[in-house]
């Protein structure tokens, strides 16, 4: 086919997408995903591409010039907003490693507003690399724009953002000198006893409530203020309380932790995690490839198999698959386990890729035995599968069950070997359920 016949027939899909946000996709043959985009508007931004006549090198560059010949087709992911479509865009380039993406490729996260509520006198920061016993608000999409409603909140709540150690049983407190935020009416200084802890817990509950409200009250506040001030002509103070307002709604461009996860994010100590790991399951050697498996399947529908590898404690996206499962078709995550085991490792079993030195189930015991029976079907000398170490880790009280054992082992919630192993879950979740989505929403990606 012609190039221009192509396009004409690229234009006419383009027709049919939606004028609202979303994630775009540009396709190869075979539906090899070339590049993901973010638009606010989908058809306008996708058909700017393809305009007849444009000169695409002069805006655009060679490198899209290039991506857009080998380009068959273009399809797209519908989001309710704009925000959802850029996070949405950055998980995908991470998971997807599209050829012709040229950002958000790297391990870069978006930031979290973070109150260390367990602390005696929590307090407020923006971080990429949150606590787990932190109360998180995000991730936010733009940094800079979480870096100027910070300011404003610590106007408004006056809470703390130094990194003190600060206790309420500490008799020095009374002579410590504050901060000059203390000085400006930005922070209640607690550090100093200016504040009883009772007083800043109410200041912190008050933050929480309004960071997980519709804020109206302190809109109209703002808003009456800013009318008040344009009345007598004093149209600067009115633009200050304009921007102000601005600022707040912006506190809406954000995701949750939840559904916007970023496994990276909460990743514990590599070394440290790994000795504690070869301790933890009685062994020699060093354990440096870590493989996780989990399933996703909705009343059986699309039923889809995930494995990420991770190398040294850190995620290896090269190593990544996706299997859509083909020989069970009832809701039996067992069965599936079995399936994508046998599928993966076959290849291992030839000589074709390394075995990891630890393979990781999203499950009980239960998934753990299918796991172990799958590998002892494929490997005909039963004297091998003993080498092989597997483990599950169950997700409702995070007990970890190792070949060999029925007992469940519990490590401390701060444990560098259990953050590990609930990062590499976490991740082939995750995996599974993005991919699960995009099946069940349309035919975007590859099947492994």
């Amino acid at each position: 086919m012609q190039t221009s016949d192509k396009f004409e027939r690229i234009r006419e899909k383009i027709k049919t997408f939606p004028a609202g946000p979303g994630v775009y996709f540009m396709k190869a043959a075979a539906d090899k995903v070339l590049y993901v985009g973010k638009a606010a508007n989908l058809r306008s931004r996708v058909a700017s591409y393809f305009q007849p006549g444009s000169d695409v090198v002069a805006s655009r560059g060679p490198k899209i010039v290039e991506m857009l010949n080998k380009v068959e087709t273009v399809d797209y992911l519908q989001t309710e907003t704009e925000v959802e479509a850029i996070l949405t865009e950055a998980r995908l380039i991470k998971d997807v490693h599209p050829p012709y993406n040229t950002v958000l490729v790297d391990d870069k996260t978006f930031p979290y507003m973070e109150i260390t509520i367990a602390d005696e006198f929590p307090g407020v920061y923006i971080t990429r690399k949150p606590h787990p016993d932190s109360k998180l608000f995000g991730p936010f999409a733009s940094a800079k724009d979480l870096r100027a409603v910070f300011t404003e909140l610590q106007k408004i709540f006056k809470f703390r953002s130094c990194s003190l150690d600060i206790s309420q049983s500490d008799p020095k407190r009374r002579f410590f000198r504050p901060c000059i935020l203390y000085s400006i009416k930005q922070c209640t200084a607690p550090c100093a006893a200016k504040i009883s802890r009772g007083d800043y817990k109410k200041i912190i509950s008050d933050l929480v409530k309004f960071l997980q409200s519709k804020r109206s009250t302190v809109l109209r506040q703002f808003k009456k203020q800013m009318d008040d001030a344009s009345a007598v002509f004093e149209y600067e103070k009115a633009a200050a309380f304009r921007d102000r307002i601005r600022l707040i709604e912006r506190l809406d461009r954000r995701g949750t932790p939840e559904a916007d996860v970023q496994p990276e994010v909460f990743a514990a100590e590599p070394a440290e995690a790994l000795e504690e790991l070869r301790v933890l399951m009685r062994g020699s050697r060093q354990i440096r490839i870590i493989e996780g498996i989990d399933i996703a399947d909705i009343s059986g529908s699309e039923a889809v198999g995930s494995l990420v590898k991770f190398i040294d404690g850190r995620p290896f996206k090269s190593g990544y698959r996706r299997f859509r499962i083909k020989t069970v078709h009832r809701i039996d995550d067992y069965a599936m386990i079995a399936e994508v085991v046998k599928r993966r490792y076959k290849y291992a079993l030839a000589g074709e890729e390394l075995w990891p030195d630890l393979i990781l189930i999203d499950g009980g015991i239960g998934h753990l035995h299918a796991a172990q029976s799958a590998l002892r079907e494929i490997i005909s000398n039963q004297s091998s599968i003993i080498n092989l170490r597997l483990a599950a880790i169950a997700k409702r009280r995070e007990e970890i069950y190792l070949k060999g054992s029925s007992r469940p082992l519990r490590l401390p919630r701060h444990s560098p070997a259990l953050k590990l192993l609930q990062y590499v879950r976490d991740e082939a979740h995750r995996f599974a359920q993005h991919y699960h989505h995009i099946l069940r929403t349309k035919k975007m990606l590859n099947e492994q």
